[in-house]
């Protein structure tokens, strides 16, 4: 980085003095940012001052210029721990003569460019002091300093100080404020200090008891007594509140479950350490830097093949062969297992069934009483909710692969390789919600909303954009949205058109579309042509039928569909979603019509003959049965024919069972079924219908499911690779994204990952936001800037 020309004058000591003014913008409040530059400033005997501002950092430094030029690179190389810079301005100006250095007030200026850091899990500063018996914070559960503690959770405005976040109500004691004074402290400014004698406190009640109230430590202890005996507590964290039992007692799981209407989705589990982790799942140094890293998500890892004791509850994850483990990241977690017989607890989303997690004592006692009989709260408010991230490691590459971006990730912005000509707001998809805001060259995506299907998650998003649009001073121009017309996503944007219709310019952006622009972003792709291979549930395609089977030659201005799976219909819409032995019984009909009846398999004798007569007779007519090229409800159907799954409790669990029970032999990696590309003007239809009898043929000669379901995912594999072999040979491309929420199926994901790789292809799969309907926004807003059309 070149500095301008200086004004400068000789000193006595024979060097010139100088004086510049920095202005740094990023991840640089909250996280100890201007106490280090005080440091740096008065080691390197330079004077001035350093002040936050609505656009970042602003320092002014004088002195000798070779000290100048150290600063800098300090601050380059050895910036906070949790500090991100993404640019420093540096400009000349007259030196003023000052005799020390100075940390100043903020400055509030008319336009936000700061970012906001994401919640950070406790420091190892912090845990000594936790359990450090002569420590005025011992056993504290609000300990925090500037390099952990929370953030976007409690803020309410910028710039991060105090008084705009949910600390404001508490007044530090005199100690408490002599060490947010001291620029040579750790907490210096750090805006959640707190300590017992003026801070948060946590607080055990009982609803149906209004006798117990237990403060404090004791709090603690007692609800530790209770989850080792069995009960369910709710339990207030950082985003909003946690359902706990103890992970190895199958009656409180399995009660937890029932009570909180969640049949069999995995629950989300916190181990005490790593090395408890280590005796139930299989642990890489990659999975252990996730585990361990300051954003401290839940990180699914591979079941260990050996049992330990005790083991974990059956009920914690049904028929998966992988576990959702985080390490504890709050003060309070710790102490949970702090001299406790409690080694790992269910910590699952504070909520029933699908809506969103709740954060506020009084409504989460409310919602949760019927599930929860203890709560553990407390009274440093959260001002928006934030679930955990979820993660996981590719193994053929070792980087991450995101499946829910929240909590110590969100938001921090993703940096795009293109800049914005207008401010954007796109508004997601329907499931696994997120927002996003576009500005200059980057993209703000929103923590997780949840599925836009009842009033409590639509209330969460439309107050989550009104909070980010404050937040970070952005008032879009541009609003992109799904193209289909039910979604409550897309209903937002249309009412916010109308409000102000002169404000806004709609972008519709189509689904598949959206995928594969999110991949090319993710991997910081410019504008050019790839091959999208996009593989979901459903999508509403530009013909008005439900894709999920697509293959697009696409990049951010637009698409062609060249390939996709043939059509079979949905019978009953939405129903056939939730019944999969429907999306079976059609593609069985669309083969074998009334023949299916003697085909002498299980899936036909235990299928009811009235309904079957009913579906027969909406698909001849056409009756809510809309056409799906979707490879998602394709693993749908073949999991309900083997067996594994007639009706589902959470969105994917057939496919994703399917997968669980899938042989991983080598053997059956190189066997699979026979299936058709058809050449029908300059659109490939790849016919299913040669799979599915294929899985007919060895269900009838009773060969094992494991091996179906081998031969099926190594089926679809090929096929990825045969089309896009097509695709180069007739378009000359050779780079292949990969997006859509069938590659979250790993055993896929892997085989099509190395065929693609091995026949020469460059592959491009999810990292940083999640293949998902998650990462769906990043993809709108992409498109949205490309095409800027006017509805």
């Amino acid at each position: 980085m070149e500095l301008n020309p200086v004004r400068h004058r000789k000193c006595d000591k024979g060097f010139t003095l100088k004086r510049i003014r920095l202005t740094v913008t990023g991840r640089v409040q909250g996280v100890g940012f201007r106490p280090l530059v005080y440091r740096y400033a008065t080691r390197l005997g330079l004077v001035g001052w350093v002040a936050n501002t609505s656009t970042g950092v602003i320092i002014e430094v004088e002195g000798n210029p070779s000290n100048i030029e150290k600063f800098i690179n300090l601050l380059k190389t050895e910036p906070p721990p949790q500090a991100e810079i993404t640019n420093i301005d540096i400009t000349s100006l007259p030196l003023k003569h000052e005799r020390e250095f100075k940390i100043l007030p903020s400055i509030t200026q008319a336009h936000v460019k700061t970012q906001v850091s994401p919640d950070i899990a406790t420091c190892a500063d912090c845990l000594r002091e936790l359990f450090d018996p002569n420590d005025r914070r011992h056993l504290y559960p609000f300990i925090n300093c500037t390099n952990c503690g929370p953030r976007f959770t409690i803020i309410k405005d910028i710039p991060y100080d105090r008084h705009n976040t949910t600390m404001a109500k508490f007044k530090m004691c005199h100690a408490c404020q002599s060490e947010y004074d001291d620029p040579l402290t750790r907490r210096f400014h750090a805006q959640p200090n707190a300590c017992p004698v003026c801070g948060p406190q946590v607080t055990l009640i009982q609803p149906s008891n209004p006798n117990l109230c237990v403060r404090g430590v004791e709090a603690i202890k007692q609800t530790i007594q209770l989850l080792k005996a069995g009960k369910i507590v709710a339990i207030k964290g950082l985003g909003g509140f946690h359902l706990a039992c103890d992970a190895t007692n199958e009656l409180a799981v399995k009660t937890l479950r029932s009570r909180k209407y969640r049949e069999d989705k995995p629950f989300a589990l916190m181990a005490k350490d790593l090395s408890t982790i280590r005796k139930y799942c299989e642990v890489s140094p990659e999975e252990e830097q996730l585990l361990t890293s300051p954003k401290a998500p839940i990180v699914l890892l591979r079941r260990r093949s050996d049992p330990v004791v005790p083991k974990i509850a059956d009920s914690v994850a049904p028929n998966n062969r992988y576990l959702g483990f985080m390490l504890p990241y709050t003060p309070l977690h710790h102490l949970l297992f702090h001299n406790s017989p409690l080694t790992v607890l269910v910590m699952t989303s504070g909520n029933i069934s699908d809506e969103p997690i709740a954060y506020k004592n009084d409504d989460a006692i409310t919602r949760l009483r019927g599930i929860a009989e203890y709560f553990l709260i407390h009274d440093r408010d959260i001002h928006i909710r934030c679930d955990d991230s979820v993660t996981r490691i590719f193994a053929p590459t070792g980087k991450e692969f995101i499946i829910r971006r929240s909590r110590g990730y969100v938001p921090a912005p993703i940096s795009v390789p293109v800049g914005f000509s207008h401010t954007i707001l796109a508004c997601g998809a329907e499931l696994k919600n997120t927002f996003a805001l576009a500005h200059e060259a980057e993209v703000i995506m929103s923590h997780h909303i949840g599925d836009l299907e009842n009033l409590e998650t639509l209330t969460a998003f439309t107050t989550g954009i009104e909070h980010f649009k404050k937040l970070f001073d952005i008032e879009p121009q541009l609003i992109a949205y799904d193209l289909h017309p039910d979604y409550l996503s897309t209903k937002y944007a249309y009412e916010l058109y109308k409000k102000v219709p002169q404000a806004y310019r709609l972008v519709p952006v189509q689904h598949h579309h959206a995928h594969i622009a999110s991949c090319m972003a993710d991997n910081m792709l410019d504008n050019h042509k790839v091959i999208g291979v996009a593989f979901d549930g459903t999508g509403l395609g530009t013909d008005g039928t439900l894709w999920g089977g697509e293959f697009l030659l696409a990049d951010y201005g637009g698409f062609k569909r060249v390939a996709h799976f043939r059509y079979v219909p949905l019978v009953g819409g939405e129903q056939a979603i939730k019944h999969p032995w429907r999306i079976a019984m059609a593609y069985l009909y669309q083969i074998y019509g009334d023949d299916m009846l003697a085909l002498g398999i299980d899936f036909v004798q235990r299928m009811e003959r009235s309904k079957y007569k009913v579906l027969k007779n909406m698909i001849d007519k056409g009756i809510n049965s809309p056409l799906s090229s979707s490879v998602g409800r394709l693993f749908d159907a073949v999991a309900s024919l083997i067996g594994v799954r007639d009706t589902i409790n959470y969105e994917g669990q057939a496919a994703i069972e399917l997968e669980m029970i899938a042989s991983e032999d080598d053997k059956i990696r190189a066997m699979s079924y026979e299936y058709g590309v058809d050449d029908r003007a300059d659109v490939w239809v790849i016919d299913s219908s040669s799979i599915i009898t294929g899985v007919v043929t060895d269900l009838q000669r009773k060969v094992p499911v494991d091996v179906i379901a081998g031969k099926f995912h190594s089926t679809i594999a090929k096929i990825i690779l045969d089309v896009c072999e097509k695709i180069r040979t007739r378009y000359g491309l050779n780079e292949v994204a990969l997006s859509g929420g069938v590659f979250q199926n790993m055993l896929l994901l892997g085989q099509v990952f190395k065929l693609l790789t091995d026949a020469g292809f460059r592959v491009y799969i999810h990292s940083r936001v999640p293949t998902n309907d998650g990462g769906i926004a990043l993809g709108q807003v992409m498109v949205a800037n490309f095409q800027k059309k006017e509805v």
